[in-house]
């Protein structure tokens, strides 16, 4: 097995979390909440640090098990790139789309976190394509 930078699972985690922000924030924020259901009211009493904080760690764990991945494999940057577009499309997005079939959420909100994790894995991606 190869190498596993720790400072670039940081980075990919964070390049995942940068993208969060901005799409939930200056693209989609209000397009998004509307989707879910929240007011503004809910969206202030949430426990932001939670959170932020979980989300960060779970998109670390992301990166940690891509970084295993491409050390295993030996990946060239192209398959880093399809690797982690393809986790997105193949994975995360079915999964996501299952939940909110049960839960009855709507197409739109399916659609802004389906973008959001093709957008994240793609920033991750090219994260650890640049550091390989």
């Amino acid at each position: 097995m190869g190498d596993t930078s720790l400072f670039t699972i940081i980075l990919a985690g964070l390049a995942f979390f940068v993208v969060g922000a901005l799409w939930y924030g200056v693209l989609f924020g209000k397009v998004w909440q509307k989707a879910a259901g929240l007011d503004d009211a809910e969206v202030r009493s949430g426990n932001m640090l939670k959170i932020f904080g979980l989300t960060l760690l779970f998109e670390l764990l992301i990166a940690t098990v891509l970084a295993h991945q491409f050390a295993m494999t030996g990946a060239s940057d192209r398959a880093i790139m399809m690797i982690s577009v393809g986790f997105a499309l193949g994975v995360m997005i079915p999964a996501i789309g299952i939940n909110y079939l049960y839960l009855r959420k709507s197409g739109a909100l399916f659609l802004i976190d389906a973008g959001h994790f093709v957008l994240g894995m793609t920033a991750m991606g090219a994260v650890f394509a640049l550091m390989n």
